[in-house]
């Protein structure tokens, strides 16, 4: 069981994720509502949303809300952009 605020959102997501009710290319609710209605900070609610950047299930683009990323390829050798950019801590 996720322990921290930041990871119980991120499993919540991460389960709507695998249960198809967030799809590829669905948005994720926009931090400022996961921050309000989990009652933490922006913060901490962005911390979840890069841990789920981190783990491939998200895609972000800076200025944009976070979407469920598309499966890729087991042998894609492809990173995520915003990893790759630095937005992922």
């Amino acid at each position: 069981m996720a322990s921290s605020p930041y990871q119980r959102i991120a499993a919540e997501l991460r389960e709507q994720i695998t249960a198809g009710r967030l799809r590829p290319g669905d948005q994720l609710p926009a931090v400022t509502e996961l921050a309000s209605g989990h009652g933490v900070s922006v913060g901490t609610a962005h911390r979840a949303v890069a841990l789920l950047t981190a783990e491939g299930l998200v895609s972000v683009v800076r200025g944009r809300r976070a979407i469920v990323a598309h499966p890729r390829d087991k042998n894609s050798t492809d990173i995520p952009v915003s990893t790759a950019a630095g937005f992922v801590t």
